[in-house]
């Protein structure tokens, strides 16, 4: 065995794949885990550690899989995550844990998301589930918002002790996992309904169907219902258009709501849900939620287009996600940035308008500016646009919760050590306070607001 080469994934092959909705990353099995596990260094500074929002003792986990004590691996990584088949699925790997791992120095890093997964997955079949407190400790703690913010939080007090009830807005709980990432990347039965049991095993209550700020408000909670301490976890579903021509036209979505249709309520199984089909669809932007929007219209029958305006090395997304939608067929028309909808007389989409572009100077990001082409545009014939720019906090909450401080983006401003708000016993954190950012970074802000409320309760 080459230790400086990954023990490669198994994959459904591209073509296969384009054509369902079925997970694209196989996993490994136990020979192959303990195989990868082996090249772990186990450092005595690691790296990788530091590298994790949620500080997973990884070298402790994997140490465990070389040894083929599954159970064990499992136990060290729930200490640390409540959501470990969720993060190695999706979580960015290779910018934080395996950005930093020793291995990748000389050869390629040890596939740490991939080892996560297949000890959450393994312990899932066994039926094996976290551990809870022993004894309650008094405290009684809402939670707004059953993402990965909320879940963490919520797990985190409950080990604790602490009487935990998660509030979410929808039918279903577990947020973004459900409603915004596609089931070919994040299975929702097989994977994220279990791990939201394995939550509410450690006895957190989950209220569906809640709408905090219209249901019951914030103040309702700890002044008529006894609540001590609330996190806002409710994510950042508000999305953000351009404001150019025709973007109010029939075929015009929100990769939220194109999502939102697809993953939480079954349009690709052909569910009782309205969903345009497109025959050809071009997708703007080039985040990881424009791959997933990218790659569900293309399963759903259509020929997908990716405009993004600037350059392939600038794209946000995942490179995994990237060469993923490349396998699968999908045109990425780079260095290009939509001016008009086009609209035909009966008010549907019939094609987008775009300027070339070139880039200049790095903006405050450091990715380099994108500079329009004068009289370069030209026209993409399409029946269906999705608009992937990015989302923003709904302002419900914090217009509806007296002495509750937000930023011009209407994020709620919120302490990154404790969680804190301006309003006492009210701490939030995820996209609700950073915007749209990474189901990994809104755990790490779930489980540091755990501890800010623990502190808070223990005064």
């Amino acid at each position: 065995m080459d230790v400086l080469k990954r023990v490669p994934i198994r994959e459904q092959e591209p073509k296969v794949r384009a054509a369902n909705f079925d997970e694209v990353c196989l996993g490994y099995n136990a020979e192959e885990a303990q195989a990868e596990a082996e090249r772990c260094l186990n450092c005595k500074n690691p790296k990788c550690v530091a590298g994790c929002p949620v500080s997973i003792n990884i070298p402790g986990f994997i140490e465990k899989i070389k040894e083929g004590d599954f159970k064990e691996s499992y136990r060290v990584l729930s200490e640390a995550t409540a959501l470990p088949a969720v993060c190695g699925r999706v979580c960015p790997q290779e910018s934080q844990c395996e950005g930093q791992c020793i291995r990748g120095i000389k050869g390629e890093p040890v596939s740490i998301g991939k080892l996560e997964r297949f000890t959450a997955d393994w312990a899932r079949e066994q039926g094996i589930r976290p551990e809870g407190a022993k004894e309650k400790n008094g405290h009684k703690v809402a939670v707004i918002g059953s993402g990965p913010a909320g879940l963490t939080c919520a797990g985190e007090l409950a080990k604790a002790g602490c009487e935990v009830t998660i509030f979410e807005a929808l039918h279903e709980a577990g947020g973004v996992l459900v409603y915004g990432i596609p089931e070919f990347r994040l299975p929702k039965d097989a994977v994220v309904k279990k791990e939201v049991e394995n939550v509410k095993s450690l006895g957190v209550k989950i209220e569906t169907d809640v709408v905090i700020g219209k249901s019951v408000t914030i103040d309702e909670l700890m002044e008529k219902e006894g609540f001590e301490a609330v996190f806002i976890g409710s994510g950042a579903g508000l999305p953000k258009f351009m404001g150019i021509p025709g973007e109010q036209a029939n075929g015009v979505f929100s990769a939220n709501e194109y999502l939102t249709r697809n993953n939480l309520m079954k349009a690709f199984m052909d569910y009782d849900t309205p969903i345009k089909r497109g025959k050809k669809v071009v997708v703007v932007g080039g985040g990881n939620v424009a791959m997933d929007a990218a790659r569900t219209a293309l399963r759903l029958g259509a020929e997908v287009h990716v405009v993004y305006r600037r350059s392939e090395k600038e794209l946000p997304a995942r490179v995994e996600e990237v060469h993923h939608a490349k396998e699968e067929g999908i045109v990425f028309d780079l260095l290009q940035n939509p001016v008009e909808i086009l609209v035909n007389d009966e008010g549907w989409v019939r094609g987008i308008k775009v300027i070339k572009m070139e880039l200049g100077e790095p903006d405050e990001s450091g990715r380099r500016s994108p500079v329009e082409i004068p009289g370069s545009e030209y026209e993409i014939e399409c029946d269906t646009v999705i608009m992937s720019l990015g989302t923003s906090p709904n302002p419900l909450i914090s217009s509806t919760t007296a002495g509750l401080d937000v930023n011009r983006r209407k994020c709620i401003i919120a302490s990154e050590e404790t969680g804190a708000t301006s309003k006492n016993g009210v701490f939030a954190g995820g996209d609700a306070v950073s915007g749209a950012a990474t189901v990994i970074l809104a755990m790490g802000a779930g489980k540091a607001a755990a501890k800010g409320i623990l502190d808070f309760l223990n005064k």
